[in-house]
């Protein structure tokens, strides 16, 4: 739940991120991705295109992937955030990301957050995805192209009957 005040002129916003409501004293307007990384220190969520095309600032939005660079920090209010940062469990890797090492997906790494992200929001909605579906939902831009390795970890996931 968001919560707005007013304080000597300035907006105090209350974001939950990562399971942690956070105060945020930012303009209305900003960009969810740079009150994260400029304001909170959550540094996964990563600055690519600036127009929601690549993926690199995806982050989970009541368990559905927005791109955090056009999205204006005002609407998250009253939903809960989660960043790459916040998805393992008390230490331990979520099975999506434990599969990104196992298939070794990433090379330079920097897209990575947004697609681990993304694939996780996708075997929510359909935990046994085809590689249709894999194509539809992982909008994400690879600059290294290790689109075949992503498809491969989530299959593998899903092979596992894990719930993303």
């Amino acid at each position: 739940m968001m919560s707005v005040s007013l304080v000597y002129g300035a907006l105090i916003m209350k974001l939950d991120v990562n399971g942690k409501v956070r105060e945020l004293d930012v303009e209305p307007d900003m960009p969810l991705l740079w009150a994260l990384r400029d304001e909170l220190d959550e540094k996964g969520p990563k600055f690519g295109c600036g127009i929601a095309q690549c993926g690199a600032c995806t982050v989970l939005l009541n368990g559905e992937p927005v791109r955090s660079c056009s999205y204006p920090v005002s609407a998250a209010g009253g939903q809960k955030v989660v960043t790459i940062e916040g998805l393992a469990n008390k230490g331990k890797l979520h099975p999506v990301q434990q599969a990104w090492i196992d298939h070794q997906v990433p090379q330079c790494g920097y897209c990575q957050g947004g697609q681990i992200l993304a694939a996780v929001a996708l075997l929510k909605k359909k935990p046994k995805p085809t590689d249709q579906d894999i194509d539809a939902a992982m909008t994400n831009i690879c600059r290294c192209g290790t689109y075949a390795r992503v498809r491969k970890a989530i299959h593998a996931v899903a092979a596992k009957g894990v719930r993303a």
